[in-house]
C-alpha cells in the first residue's frame, strides 16, 4: 500500500527541511539557528487539535510547553520528550502529537525544551529532561501519576531518563511509551542496511552524523546514549512502537528484548509499512491515529489502581 499523497507531500517537506543540517554537522559554515527554524516550519504543519490550550512555562531552569485539554482527570500527567536527533526540534513542533495525547488521556502534557547539540552535547539533553521530571515531582505530583512518552531521540530518552532518575534516587513514573526510538547509536541492527533507502525519512549516513554531533567523543555504546546497553532492571512498563520500514527497526526490537530479559514488562508494536514517527501524521493518516490510541490505552492501563 503506497503512502497517501498528502502524507508523502509532508514527508518530502520534512526531508527538505533537514538538508542544511548535513553541512553543519560536517563542520561547514552555516547557521544552526536558520536550519532549526526551517526544520520547525516543517513540523508545524501538523495541526494542534481543537479542545486544548498551549502555554509556555518554566520547569525550573528548563523552558517548556504545557498542553492542557478541556477535560482533565485528576492524577494524570505526561512528560513528552520531542525528537530531532538531539540537534534539532522543539516543543513548538509537537503541539499536534501532545494535543492528541492530552485529549486521549485527559491529561496535562509537559514538553521540556531541552538543550541541543553541538552547543550542548551529551548528556545535556538527558540532564535537562531529568531536571524537568524532578520539577514535576517537586510540585507535589506523585510519580505514579506521571507517564513518559517521546519520539526518536525522545523515544530513547523515555528509557534513559528513567534510568537516570533511578540512579538519582527518584521514584519512577507509572509507565512509558517510546515511539520510533533511536535506541542504539552504534547502528548495529540489520535494518540499518536492509531498510536504508526504504525508510522514507531517515538514513544511516544522517544518523551517523547526528550521533557524532551529539556524542562529541563519548562512546556510541554509552548506556546514557544507547539504552540497549543500560541497566534497565526495575523500570516500569514500557511500550515500543516502530515502523516496519524504519532503519531503526532492528535496534528497537533489540531494546524490547533487552527490557524483557531484565524483567521489565514490555509491549512491542511493529507496524507494517510505517515510517519514522508516523504518529505525527495522525490528522491525515489513520495508522497514526490508531497508533496513538494504542499508546494511550497502554498508559491508561498503567494508571489503573
Amino acid at each position: 500500500m503506497p503512502i497517501p499523497p498528502m502524507v508523502q507531500e509532508r514527508i518530502d517537506a520534512w526531508n527538505a527541511a533537514t538538508i542544511d543540517f548535513g553541512p553543519l554537522m560536517r563542520g561547514e559554515p552555516g547557521s544552526w539557528a536558520n536550519a532549526r527554524a526551517q526544520y520547525l516550519t516543517a513540523l508545524t504543519v501538523h495541526p494542534t487539535p481543537d479542545g486544548v490550550t498551549v502555554d509556555e512555562i518554566q520547569m525550573g531552569r528548563v523552558p517548556a510547553t504545557l498542553v492542557t485539554p478541556e477535560n482533565i482527570e485528576d492524577g494524570r500527567v505526561m512528560l513528552y520528550i520531542h525528537g530531532g536527533g538531539y540537534v534539532a526540534g522543539s516543543p513548538a513542533g509537537y503541539h499536534g502529537i501532545a494535543g492528541n495525547y492530552a485529549k486521549l488521556l485527559k491529561a496535562r502534557v509537559y514538553m521540556p525544551d531541552y538543550r541541543l547539540a553541538p552547543e550542548h552535547p551529551f548528556p545535556a539533553a538527558i540532564d535537562d529532561t531529568l531536571a524537568s521530571y524532578q520539577w514535576l515531582l517537586d510540585q507535589g505530583i506523585p510519580a505514579r501519576s506521571i507517564v513518559f512518552s517521546g519520539d526518536s531521540a525522545g523515544g530513547s530518552m523515555v528509557v534513559t531518563v528513567m534510568v537516570a532518575a533511578r540512579a538519582a534516587g527518584l521514584p519512577l513514573p507509572a509507565a512509558g511509551v517510546a515511539l520510533s526510538p533511536w535506541a542504539n547509536l552504534e547502528h548495529a541492527g540489520s535494518s540499518m542496511m536492509t531498510r536504508d533507502g526504504i525508510d522514507p525519512t531517515v538514513n544511516l549516513v544522517g544518523l551517523n552524523l547526528m550521533a557524532s554531533t551529539f556524542l562529541q567523543g563519548a562512546l556510541r555504546n554509552d548506556p546514557g546514549a544507547s539504552p540497549i546497553f543500560a541497566d534497565v532492571r526495575g523500570l516500569p512498563p514500557i511500550a515500543i512502537h516502530i515502523g516496519e520500514s524504519e532503519v531503526m527497526l532492528s535496534d528497537a526490537m533489540r531494546l524490547a528484548t533487552h527490557l524483557a530479559e531484565n524483567r521489565v514488562r514490555v509491549t512491542l508494536e511493529v507496524w507494517p509499512r510505517m515510517f519514522h514517527v508516523w504518529h505525527l501524521f495522525a490528522a491525515i493518516l489513520p495508522e497514526g491515529r490508531r497508533a496513538l490510541e494504542h499508546a494511550a490505552a497502554f498508559l491508561e492501563d498503567a494508571w489503573r489502581p
